[in-house]
């Protein structure tokens, strides 16, 4: 019974742990974003080089097809594709959290 009350209690923790850094900053996410904003519209629908992101959080899909998700968006970041180069090395993980909740204050 312990050992049972101690695997659930560390497991509360790494959830909670998850759900926190998930949440993201997205006063400081948007600072992250100055580079991307080279490239991507946030107040416009107007495509620069890429796609505008305006509303991204409030769209039913990506450009690829798939949905608007956390875990797309940031496979997009890390991956790159069509002419953006990929950040799966260039951003940390909290930085893109950070990004992603930036991005849906859009």
């Amino acid at each position: 019974m312990k050992m049972k009350l101690m695997l659930t209690a560390a497991g509360a923790l790494l959830v909670l742990n998850g759900v926190a850094r998930a949440a993201g900053d997205a006063t400081k996410g948007k600072e992250v974003f100055e580079q991307c904003g080279m490239c991507h519209n946030v107040d416009t629908d107007e495509k620069k080089m890429g796609p505008s992101l305006k509303g991204l959080f409030k769209r039913a899909k990506l450009k690829n097809g798939k949905p608007v998700t956390e875990a797309n968006v940031k496979a997009i970041i890390n991956a790159g594709g069509n002419g953006m180069p990929p950040y799966a090395d260039t951003l940390s993980p909290k930085e893109k959290d950070d990004v992603v909740a930036y991005l849906k204050t859009l």
